[in-house]
């Protein structure tokens, strides 16, 4: 059978199997790959991955997750209950599930909310570190590279469709830069070894600049000798974060956003912590859940909830800003980066393509603890005036489509006798009996982090896991099967119905842009969410200039925990991030669909507008900022 009459027949049965399963509001998963080495018939990686990818598994219901918190007793307890919804939260929930233990995980707002959708966008294992631990001979430096680059290795292939290799190009204006960085960066190469992604190399002047257009030549006091470039990850952090928390979900996990740790249970006797009681935050009801041990993951307000079971506490964390501002395309070409280890004040800046933008930063500065950080003014122009050095093009405050702030949880080992260094890696501790604390570390490694917390967590309960952590090996919803081609099936075999304001349905060809952006962000399952464009009329594009579709959120009601307009501008899909003004006028649609699939009244819809409006001030974009760059039409 040929390859084409192959991929027919799978677009027929996900097509009926979508029909099938959309009235019960669940995920269809397609059907692994499994290697050789995991076909035994009692391979614990093959039961997992099927439960994950089983095409007619689907994620419970919110309704469904709450009531197994609820129904946890004192007598029949979880195994482990996870405070925190990022990046470590869900990585432990899923780690946990997938060893065979009984989990709960509750976010107070959503997943991915706080730090883990403010990042940076790469998945790296520290150039920086590798310099300060040569240089420093800091084998805890070096450790930590080692540790990085194998994480980022696996990030990037358990979320193949939200995960990609970056080129990262560095611009050396004397030759000592050339030779400095080319030797560096060769010793990068050396330490990732076998997890290594693609060896870096030299580029002249004139290469460079055919490479990366808007690279100046020629500044005040400098010539462009060449460049050396080298490869790091790059992903969509939130969506990441997000197919994490379904997979946990799928692997057994009751995973609840919006969701809130009130205070903690504790056995009168022994005064160990035995659960916690939880707010549900979009109905006020409260109950209790009981755990052996409680996991807080809560990153910057970690401190918060241990001094809820220990008001005296020790903190844990040293809170620090970084700022990124979002500008349109052509301030860096597709598929090359741009980073400046060392600017004239001594800090790092950046210029990374992402998602058709161009995303800039950033700063690192003490902050606060705040649920909404916003950026200062302040801090966007540093961004705008250290990469104005570096461009041959006039770096415009009106072009800032976006800017956020987010908090590195940055950690203080509370048992450590000397505080004064803070540490990039990570910390786990159990500072009061039965809470367990994972702080600290940086997106990359939060799977090892996930790993560290989990045996501590089994330590201290002296849980009994059916196997050992297996994430290390584990695709993600929607990452298996999916190859960089799989767009074109979509943009083959479906169609978007859109339905015009006379109420006429007109169809509408399902594009290359849109068709990649759904391929991307779903990876196998965006083919569910193409039978929505096609057979429910939500084909139509929820913002100018964006492929994003109105099916996207009825599929996020349904099947990714969407509870609330910012859920899908900031985290379902990145909106909120890539361009400010376009989230706000696409709002209005995004909050119809919604009220359609949650059945919310008139009330709620207003009371929905007016915190997507109030949470989309905090991104400091210019509103003269137009983007009108002729794509998407």
């Amino acid at each position: 059978m040929s390859a084409t009459a192959t991929r027919l027949r799978r677009v027929a049965a996900v097509a009926s199997a979508a029909a099938a399963v959309t009235a019960c509001g669940g995920a269809i998963i397609f059907p692994p790959s499994v290697s050789s080495n995991d076909r035994g018939p009692g391979s614990v990686v093959e039961s997992m991955r099927r439960a994950i990818s089983d095409p007619s598994a689907i994620v419970p219901s919110r309704n469904v997750q709450e009531s197994t918190l609820i129904g946890s007793s004192s007598v029949n307890p979880l195994d482990v209950l996870v405070v925190g919804g990022g990046a470590t939260g869900c990585g432990v929930a899923l780690d946990a599930a997938t060893r065979g233990l009984r989990v709960g995980l509750v976010e107070r707002e959503d997943f991915s909310s706080g730090t883990s959708s403010r990042s940076t966008k790469l998945i790296h294992g520290g150039v920086r570190y590798l310099e300060k631990a040569v240089f420093n001979l800091d084998y805890g430096q070096l450790k930590l590279v080692f540790h990085a680059l194998e994480e980022r290795k696996q990030v990037i292939e358990n979320a193949p469709h939200l995960c990609h290799a970056l080129p990262c190009m560095t611009p050396c204006f004397n030759w000592f830069e050339v030779v400095y960085y080319w030797m560096g960066l060769k010793m990068y190469d050396l330490v990732a070894g076998r997890h290594l992604l693609h060896l870096s190399r030299y580029y002249s002047a004139q290469e460079s600049t055919e490479l990366f257009p808007t690279l100046a030549r020629k500044g005040k006091d400098k010539s462009l000798r060449g460049t050396v470039v080298y490869y790091d990850g790059q992903m969509n952090d939130s969506r990441l974060n997000v197919g994490l928390a379904c997979s946990a979900a799928l692997a057994g996990a009751a995973v609840l956003n919006h969701a809130e740790v009130v205070s903690f249970l504790k056995d009168e006797g022994t005064k160990r912590i035995i659960g916690a009681k939880i707010r549900d935050n979009l109905t006020g009801q409260e109950f209790e859940t009981y755990a052996k041990v409680v996991v807080n993951a809560a990153g910057p307000f970690c401190d918060s909830i241990r001094k809820m079971a220990n008001k005296d506490a020790h903190p844990m964390i040293c809170p620090s800003s970084g700022v990124h501002v979002v500008l349109p395309d052509y301030y860096s070409p597709e598929g090359m980066g741009l980073i400046v280890p060392k600017t004239k004040d001594g800090r790092v800046v950046f210029m990374l393509p992402w998602l058709g933008r161009t995303v800039a930063g950033t700063t690192d500065s003490n902050t606060p603890i705040t649920p909404l950080p916003e950026p200062h003014e302040d801090e966007i122009q540093f961004i705008l005036d250290a990469i104005c050095d570096y461009l041959n093009i006039k770096v415009r405050r009106t072009d800032v489509l976006s800017a956020w702030s987010g908090i590195r949880p940055l950690a203080v080992d509370p048992n450590a006798k000397n505080t004064e260094s803070v540490s990039r890696d990570h910390v786990v501790s159990e500072d009061y009996p039965g809470l367990v604390t994972i702080t600290g570390g940086k997106w990359t490694t939060y799977r090892g982090m996930a790993e560290d917390a989990v045996n501590a967590a089994i330590k201290s309960g002296k849980l009994s896991p059916r196997n050992r952590c297996i994430t290390g090996n584990l695709r993600l919803v929607g990452g298996n099967g999916w190859e960089s081609s799989s767009f074109t099936v979509l943009a083959q075999q479906y169609v978007r119905m859109k339905k015009s304001k006379g109420g006429k349905v007109v169809p509408g060809v399902m594009d290359t842009a849109a068709a990649k952006h759904l391929s991307h962000a779903y990876g196998t399952m965006a083919e569910r969410v193409a039978s929505i464009a096609q057979n429910e009329t939500l084909g139509k594009r929820l913002a100018h200039g964006y492929p994003y579709l109105e099916a996207e959120v009825a599929y996020c009601a349904r099947n990714e925990y969407c509870e609330s307009a910012v859920d899908f501008i900031a985290r379902r899909s990145r909106l909120a991030f890539l361009d400010t003004d376009a989230a706000r006028r696409a709002l209005p649609r995004i909050i119809e669909i919604l009220a359609t699939e949650h059945d919310w009244n008139k009330s709620r819809e207003k009371q929905e507008m007016q915190k997507a409006r109030e949470f989309l001030e905090t991104f400091k974009s210019s509103k003269n900022a137009q983007l009108h760059d002729g794509k998407h039409q």
